[in-house]
């Protein structure tokens, strides 16, 4: 968190994925509440922990997005870990859809390899008024305007700076500019090593990605795009700031690096 101040990130915005994360999660944003950087929480069941929900998992989920402003996410659908019970991913995104939707949450969607998958739904259910965010995104160029006709704004992580993410550099050129957004997606996903600040390691001496990466990575994308670094910031932090602006708890600090 210190680190992510100093290099000049405002607000995190942090995903629960299970359960036993939302009570975790919750207790983070009350921490930062009055600090820079601020959490802002999100409680959702991830496809990968579907099979570990109890029996009360769905209000649970509704105890946490009501205690304070939050979003629903990480939620979707994945294909790739195995064994995946489609049925019941379906069943759990749907509800968690119903549920922001009742609560009038943004949404952010996790997709791996089930883009055809999660079209469907999305073509069956209404969409959130608040809106959706691809995670993340690594979908074929065909959803991109299907998704952005329904609201969606598409998040782009460091790996997209990896020169063979071709698939992800193809789509990043397609993305409407007032839809594009940057993340992350700490600890996981670690950008090339121009595009970082120096890692930490953690368990088994695997490094770290950190919130405090946002500036490099900005800066990567701005060249894959060819834009300037500092109108690119400004335009991601307007974009972000529509997107989260139901949950959003401090609006005039003014933008992050």
């Amino acid at each position: 968190m210190r680190r992510a101040g100093m290099a000049g990130v405002r607000h995190i915005v942090c995903n629960g994925t299970q359960e036993s994360d939302w009570p975790l999660v919750a207790q983070l944003a009350k921490q930062t509440a009055a600090t820079h950087p601020t959490v802002i929480p999100c409680y959702g069941l991830h496809p990968w922990h579907v099979e570990e929900r109890s029996g009360q998992w769905l209000n649970h989920l509704e105890t946490a997005l009501t205690a304070g402003p939050s979003g629903v996410g990480e939620i979707g659908l994945d294909r790739w870990i195995e064994p995946h019970d489609e049925p019941a991913q379906e069943n759990v995104f749907r509800a968690q859809l119903e549920l922001a939707r009742h609560l009038n949450r943004p949404v952010m969607i996790h997709c791996l390899k089930a883009w055809d998958w999660l079209m469907r739904i999305l073509r069956e259910e209404p969409p959130p008024a608040a809106g959706i965010l691809l995670h993340a995104f690594g979908g074929p160029l065909e959803c991109i305007k299907p998704l952005a006709d329904r609201g969606a704004y598409f998040s782009f992580a460091g790996d997209v700076l990896n020169e063979r993410k071709v698939q992800k550099r193809a789509a990043l050129l397609h993305i409407p500019p007032e839809r594009l957004l940057l993340e992350t997606d700490s600890p996981d996903m670690i950008p090339p090593e121009p595009f970082r600040v120096p890692a930490l390691a953690g368990e088994h001496r695997k490094l770290l990605n950190e919130p405090a990466n946002l500036a490099p990575i900005l800066r990567g994308l701005a060249g894959l795009l060819g834009e300037d670094p500092e109108v690119l910031a400004i335009r991601v932090f307007e974009n972000s700031q529509r997107f989260f602006k139901s949950i959003q708890p401090d609006r005039s600090a003014g933008a992050p690096a």
